[in-house]
């Protein structure tokens, strides 16, 4: 099965600039409509951001889905004591292994691991922080012909990489978020093209 890579988290006060155009609901609404969108024609994979990993296992509930088929969830050992509860009832977290006390280390390792997988077709960046802008250029190194999605209206980091590839237009700026996906994503194939 073909998968579509989630880069997203709700930005928080002191870390840059990002909190400062965020919408931390619309963000959610935004990773909302992502799921239910895509989930039964393609897994999502993404690393276990504490503002994420809960909103994915409550939708994920709701429509009722299989985890394992549907999900991977990437999670750095670095942050153990700090995995959201929801971590354990996935059943399918892929564990990375920490740099002893070096952060930016085991989280490289951790996106190394996720990004470099071969079925991955797609992107989307939603809100979030400068692992963001770190995950998008991993993510196009890996992948270079693979679709790229930036989703500006819930702001943060990925509204400033719309801006820096020029897709932060009026259409891509519209909150109807289940159409965007709905037109951009679901019909994708493994070949990375729509």
């Amino acid at each position: 099965m073909s998968a579509i890579f989630l880069s997203a988290s709700v930005p928080i006060v002191g870390r840059a600039h990002y909190h400062e155009t965020a919408n931390p609901f619309l963000i959610q609404c935004a990773v909302r409509e992502l799921v239910v969108a895509v989930i039964r024609t393609h897994q999502i994979v993404w690393g276990g951001h504490p503002s994420i990993t809960p909103m994915i296992w409550s939708i994920c509930e709701d429509l009722n889905v299989d985890y394992a088929r549907a999900v991977m969830l990437y999670q750095s050992r670095f942050f153990e004591d700090r995995f959201p509860e929801e971590n354990q009832r996935f059943g399918n977290v892929v564990f990375t292994d920490a740099v002893p006390q070096d952060r930016d280390a085991s989280l490289l390792h951790m996106r190394e691991a996720m990004l470099s997988r071969d079925n991955l077709v797609a992107a989307v960046f939603i809100g979030g922080m400068e692992g963001v802008e770190v995950e998008f250029d991993l993510f196009r190194r890996h992948h270079p012909g693979a679709l790229v999605l930036p989703v500006p209206a819930p702001g943060g980091a990925a509204l400033d990489l719309a801006k820096k590839l020029g897709t932060a237009d009026e259409a891509l700026q519209d909150i109807d978020f289940a159409r965007l996906f709905h037109d951009r994503l679901v019909s994708i194939g493994s070949s990375g093209s729509a």
